[in-house]
């Protein structure tokens, strides 16, 4: 992409200039709500869909979507942080005030409505509550530019699965995660859950750093894709690596038992090698999405990453994919509404093993959600959840 230079550029007015900024900023949310229509089917997938562990080529086509569309929806979580909180310049003052407010309002909703659904006795390992924790816990960094963001981001990608794996032994930890609705709360929510705060963090601080970016910028995007691929090859290739040469690695796994019909041998890529289970080091060579490892986030991490991008460069690039995937646009752009709304279908029908439907299971929900989302974004700006949520924060506009 050529740029005139500073001496050659023609003059362009004011209005050209905003007309062009507000096409780009559109550009750009479209591309993020793209990217969260896909990580919606990519939980449904989860939940709804086939088991990957039953093999071929359907098995194969699932499992992507298992433990990295939760981790894109983490990612992208950072963005909607640095949305409220002013994009390339943190607001200040009261401004800033109220914006803190509103992501703490957006935080206490989100917990109190995933403990809910979880309360229900779903059989969907929800992950609201722990995402409205991710808020809160991010918020103190949300004037950070993209830099200090990035090395938090990597020095708590570093460190923390090594200190998550140090807690869990101390509390004694020896069986599957557990989930908010628990007993332990907030233990739960920090340490012992499915996608537990010390450890999903990074992801959100990821998509804060990446969300300071100028994304209109083609060298930008560029430079995103190379370091989304880097990342993936860095944490799927190193686990891979790591597992075939530290001898032992893949018999402890195997012996941990804690295996979902996967082989120990995949826990390099597959969320069928299952979750780490009592004292095995060895799970920390991992990089299957809910290994809770270094690897793990750092592969995860790259695929979110390398997904954004492409959504973002594909509805600049190709302006007839827009009207093509506004389904999906419209599905993205009211996610909240469109995880609730899968949550409750799967209790109406009775579903039990997650995953394990049939592929037409999976396509019903998706063909529902879409065809709502576009009917719904037909007469209304915010989806209903959307909606409640902009009122609940309305509250913050009293701070002074």
């Amino acid at each position: 992409m050529t740029q005139n230079s500073p001496d050659t550029a023609p003059e362009v007015s004011v209005r050209d200039r905003d007309q062009e900024s507000g096409k780009a900023s559109v550009s750009r949310l479209i591309g993020v709500d793209l990217a969260r229509g896909l990580a919606v089917f990519g939980m449904y997938a989860a939940h709804v869909g086939p088991d990957p562990s039953r093999g071929g080529v359907t098995g194969l086509l699932m499992e992507p979507a298992h433990g990295r569309s939760s981790a894109l929806f983490a990612f992208l979580a950072g963005f909607a942080v640095v949305l409220i909180t002013g994009r390339r310049t943190p607001k200040t003052g009261r401004a800033g005030r109220q914006a803190v407010a509103k992501v703490v309002i957006r935080a206490v909703v989100l917990l109190a409505l995933g403990t809910a659904l979880t309360m229900t006795g779903t059989p969907v390992l929800v992950i609201l509550a722990f995402y409205g924790l991710y808020f809160l816990l991010v918020l103190p960094l949300y004037r950070l530019g993209a830099r200090p963001l990035t090395a938090v981001a990597a020095g708590t990608a570093l460190v923390f699965p090594q200190v998550l794996y140090v807690i869990r032994q101390g509390i004694g930890m020896s069986g599957p995660p557990s989930m908010p609705g628990d007993p332990d709360g907030i233990v739960s929510l920090l340490f012992t859950g499915t996608y537990p705060a010390m450890t999903w963090i990074p992801f959100v601080l990821a998509g804060m750093a990446v969300a300071r970016l100028d994304l209109t910028a083609a060298t930008v995007r560029a430079r995103l894709a190379l370091t989304g691929a880097a990342l993936a090859v860095i944490g799927y290739g190193g686990s891979w690596l790591a597992l075939h040469l530290v001898s032992g690695a893949i018999p402890a796994i195997r012996a941990s038992g804690a295996g979902f019909g996967g082989s120990p041998e995949s826990a390099w890529w597959s969320d069928t090698a299952g979750y780490p289970f009592g004292d095995t080091p060895a799970w920390l060579l991992a990089a299957s999405p809910h290994s809770e490892t270094t690897l793990s986030i750092v592969g995860n991490t790259g695929v979110a990453v390398l997904v954004l991008t492409a959504c973002l460069t594909a509805v600049d690039a190709f302006p007839h994919l827009r009207r093509l995937a506004r389904p999906v646009i419209a599905v993205g752009s009211m996610s909240l509404t469109a995880y609730v709304f899968h949550i409750v279908g799967i209790r109406l029908l009775g579903i039990e093993e997650l995953p394990g439907s049939p592929l037409h299971v999976l396509l019903g929900f998706i063909v529902a959600i879409c065809v709502f989302a576009m009917v719904w974004s037909h007469f209304f700006r915010r989806g209903p959840l959307e909606w409640l949520m902009g009122r609940a924060t309305r509250i913050a506009e009293r701070v002074r």
